[in-house]
């Protein structure tokens, strides 16, 4: 197969096993922040984002990584690899997957550019997916349609912290903003063919939980399922009540909690929980 060089970018979440492997390479989103200008996980970390976020004068932006940064790091992994796996957040939630494809097409290593589909620790358990099959003597071929496969198995239930912090980022209109806030709505987003979009309108976070609970209990009766993600904003206390519930009623499945991230912070509020995993044969 030759050698080959992973990269990612910074919505995904490296636990200990991705960040000690010398092959994976995170290219940073940029994050502007009250005129000042932070590579995400490089400059500033979640815990400084959201402290700042208290006082900002304006509204926090995020930006995709351009083409030339992708040029710069594939060409100096040329003269190490033979081939560069490239996977990133959903293409429809970011322009990341686009730089990447034009980079490409630029530099003389050859490069497969993946769209996850997802984004952070989902997008990083693709990546462990496809090292697995690299490590069992897998082709370039069946390394990429083992990722590709699986990023459309993969469901995704997400309770925003802050609909105002939502709606300031421009990713919820004026008028569902008001509605929302007035009537105490808790609007369950999930994540299909990349796109995000509300599941449902549920009146109480207990109940869009419950909700929540319920989509992993009907999953888990079609479906392989081994692993649960929880995904919190900063705090992760929400993430612990729900791994306590989730054992109660499906004590076989693995359950780690992980954070998002300033790049998705940005849009979701630091009190933000979410669940995901992945439906295997």
């Amino acid at each position: 197969m030759g050698r080959i060089a992973w990269v990612t970018d910074s919505t995904a979440f490296l636990d200990e096993e991705l960040k000690n492997n010398k092959d994976i390479y995170v290219i940073p989103m940029t994050i502007f922040f009250d005129e000042e200008e932070f590579l995400d996980g490089v400059t500033i970390t979640p815990a400084q984002f959201f402290d700042r976020l208290k006082s900002a004068r304006t509204v926090p932006k995020t930006s995709q990584p351009s083409i030339g940064s992708f040029v710069e790091l594939y060409n100096s992994l040329e003269s190490n690899y033979d081939h560069i796996i490239s996977i990133h957040v959903s293409e429809k939630l970011s322009g990341t997957v686009s730089s990447a494809r034009q980079a490409a097409e630029i530099v003389k290593i050859p490069v497969t550019v993946i769209d996850s589909k997802i984004l952070t620790y989902p997008m990083s358990a693709l990546l462990k997916e496809g090292l697995k099959v690299k490590q069992n003597g897998g082709t370039i071929d069946e390394v990429v349609n083992r990722i590709r496969y699986l990023a459309d198995r993969i469901e995704t239930y997400v309770l925003i912290g802050s609909l105002e912090q939502l709606h300031r980022s421009g990713r919820m209109n004026t008028a569902q903003y008001y509605v929302g806030s007035m009537l105490q709505i808790k609007p369950i987003i999930t994540i299909k063919d990349g796109a995000l979009s509300v599941k449902e309108k549920v009146r109480s976070e207990k109940k869009a939980t419950t909700k929540i609970f319920d989509y992993l209990k009907e999953a888990i009766e079609k479906s392989q399922i081994d692993e649960v993600y929880l995904l919190y904003g900063l705090h992760d206390t929400k993430a612990v009540e729900w791994k306590k519930k989730i054992s109660e009623f499906a004590e076989h499945l693995s359950i780690e909690s992980y954070p998002l991230g300033v790049a998705l912070g940005v849009h979701a509020g630091e009190e933000t929980i979410g669940i995901s995993w992945i439906n295997k044969e």
